[in-house]
């Protein structure tokens, strides 16, 4: 996870994360049992790493607002299973592998159109929801950060004030869906059952038909029957191939 430089809002919700885990991590009684673990600088070597060995992928962006993502994709290669909204590339994954293969939760891109439409209200969702209004009072007391009470009180404003990705909203139906994806993980047959499922219906995710319908559809080329000489054959021969694909 990284934030730009001048993205203030990122940078802050990563602060959060990390003085949540130093609560969580440090908890006499379950400290032992869960860790909260923030990964630095995260790039393609480290996801080699976290890719590998993740049993869920959350892609949890509100529907709409995600224009696309290979990284769930590459999750779902990988065998995890994926918790997320019908956003982006969700939803070409929900197509292949059925959506009752997937945990899906949250509005729809027509629902959240509806709800900018009509007005979204946060404190509706804070004074309805005992256990978001809890969430949201123990950040804004100070509960993570004591020593600096008022440390993410721009992340509350943001919440109730400028949200547009209109996070409460999808905030119970995301609970729920957690509730599923933790019963599924206690049977470890049906959980795998799903794994391989997903990993079966990841084919068309496959770099050479991305790179086949770019080279047809964006490119307008089309494939050669030219053989390419390795690098190791006699540079005349690498020259000689380059002469012929430049007459083409």
């Amino acid at each position: 996870m990284q934030a730009a430089p001048g993205y203030h809002m990122a940078k802050m919700i990563i602060k959060l994360i990390t003085t949540v885990a130093d609560v969580v991590n440090n908890d006499p009684i379950i400290g032992n049992k869960l860790k909260v673990i923030y990964l630095e600088n995260y790039r393609v070597s480290l996801a080699e790493k976290v890719i590998t060995a993740t049993d869920l992928s959350e892609q949890i962006s509100t529907a709409g607002t995600e224009a696309s993502g290979t990284g769930n994709m590459k999750f779902m290669l990988n065998g995890a299973l994926t918790i997320g909204t019908m956003d982006g590339a969700n939803v070409e994954m929900a197509e292949e592998a059925s959506q009752e293969n997937l945990f899906i939760f949250g509005m729809s891109v027509e629902e959240v159109v509806a709800m900018d439409q009509k007005g979204y209200d946060a404190m509706q969702y804070y004074k309805s929801i005992p256990e978001l209004k809890q969430v949201i009072n123990q950040i804004k007391s100070g509960y993570f950060s004591p020593k600096q009470p008022e440390q993410f009180s721009d992340i509350i404003n943001m919440l109730f004030n400028h949200d547009r990705f209109k996070v409460f909203a999808d905030y119970e139906s995301y609970v729920r869906c957690q509730e599923r994806v933790s019963a599924l993980y206690q049977d470890q047959k049906k959980w795998t059952q799903m794994v391989i499922k997903n990993i079966a219906a990841s084919g068309k995710f496959s770099s050479d038909r991305t790179i086949a319908e770019y080279a047809t559809q964006i490119w307008g080329v089309e494939p050669t029957d030219l053989k390419i000489p390795p690098p190791s054959e006699p540079r005349e021969a690498i020259e000689e191939t380059v002469r012929a694909l430049r007459k083409m």
